[in-house]
């Protein structure tokens, strides 16, 4: 049974919103360890989004990366 599109949504949101709370969470811990005063919930959560985006980014790239080299093992397999 296929899924609904309200449900769809709302679990990319809800995963989305655990990314960035998961993100939130190091960059408090990262900032208490350097000694650093945590920058105010705004700035935090700015930053996290970009992490967030950079980290989909990296995953997406490399991800694909590891996709072709999977193709060329079996193009080579096939010979």
């Amino acid at each position: 049974m296929p899924m609904d599109d309200d449900l769809k949504r709302n679990i990319k949101k809800m995963t989305e919103k655990t990314e960035i709370k998961l993100t939130e969470s190091l960059l408090r811990w990262k900032y208490k360890k350097e000694g650093k005063e945590i920058p105010a919930d705004q700035n935090l959560e700015s930053q996290s989004r970009q992490i967030m985006e950079q980290a989909h980014k990296t995953l997406s790239k490399r991800g694909r990366s590891i996709w072709n080299e999977f193709k060329k093992a079996y193009r080579k397999k096939g010979d």
